[in-house]
């Protein structure tokens, strides 16, 4: 069995999906996860989130490296991790190598050229400082994934996605790279694969998840549903007929203090970017608890 080499650039300990995510990702036989990057604020406690559900899995072998704590020119928005409260509860990793991550990534890229799958669930910062030191990454990766833009709502009435909007700069550097198969999993579909908190207290019965749904007992405190942004972009990895992909050009605002972040579609067969467009809720909701225990 051909497995996924997978890059895992994350903002784990604010919105619950990213620790719903990993732990899809540690669970899926098909993926080799060659690493994992935190960005936004407190990104030393996000390592340490993350290094509880790889410790957890008995994947302590994973790297972590804490990342980028800001965005590149705007002022930061996101410098919280709140799910960082149940680390107390649970064995974890103490120490990172800190400064490193760039580093880290671009040499991971350059030894398996044409075999990496970027998957960047969080802010943009990390992949846009990766490809401006060094150029040439965005080409020799196999894929660039990312959770990322809104790109169905009219221009009327237009959405700037979060992770867009808390580094646009970043988000527009990453989307002008050029790499073989550049594409995003938006809003106009993850908002269609939601399960409601007492749903979740059901379905995470797996003992990775039920540590999983010990964060998202945080989430739950100011918003009672759970949005499965992340996990609908990994899984899109592994199971292709989950979302419908179309063709096109993604141009990202970056003028205006409401209009920054902004992500522009337009259909072309000849675009270099291909976005979600479509999902089947069912068959994503049965391929993502597939991979754990009952």
């Amino acid at each position: 069995m051909e497995k996924e080499k997978i890059l895992l650039d994350t903002d784990i300990g604010s919105d619950i999906d990213d620790a719903v995510c990993l732990a899809y990702l540690l669970r899926q036989p098909r993926c080799e996860l060659m690493g994992i990057t935190t960005v936004s604020g407190m990104p030393v406690e996000r390592a340490k989130l993350a290094s509880v559900l790889c410790r957890a899995a008995g994947r302590d072998d994973i790297p972590i490296y804490p990342g980028t704590d800001k965005p590149l020119i705007t002022n930061p928005r996101q410098q919280g991790a709140a799910q960082r409260s149940v680390l107390p509860k649970y064995d974890h990793r103490t120490e990172f190598p800190t400064g490193q991550h760039i580093e880290f990534m671009r040499r991971t890229i350059r030894e398996n050229p044409g075999e990496i799958t970027l998957l960047a669930i969080g802010p943009m910062t990390n992949v846009a400082l990766l490809f401006a030191v060094d150029p040439e990454i965005p080409k020799l990766l196999k894929r660039l994934v990312l959770m990322c833009g809104a790109f169905l709502p009219s221009r009327e009435h237009p959405v700037v996605e979060w992770n867009a909007l808390c580094d646009p700069y970043a988000c527009a550097m990453t989307y002008r790279a050029d790499v073989p198969d550049h594409r995003s999993v938006g809003l106009d579909v993850t908002l269609q694969v939601t399960m409601p908190a007492a749903e979740v207290r059901e379905a995470f019965s797996d003992p990775l998840l039920k540590i999983v749904l010990d964060m998202a007992e945080v989430w739950f405190e100011k918003i009672d549903l759970m949005t499965f942004h992340d996990p609908l972009t990994a899984v899109s990895l592994f199971d292709p007929e989950v979302c419908t992909f179309s063709q096109g050009q993604v141009d990202v605002e970056v003028q205006g203090d409401r209009t920054r972040g902004l992500t522009w579609w337009k259909a072309n067969a000849e675009g270099k970017h291909r976005i979600a467009t479509k999902v089947d809720r069912d068959r994503f909701f049965k391929e993502y608890f597939s991979v754990f225990e009952k």
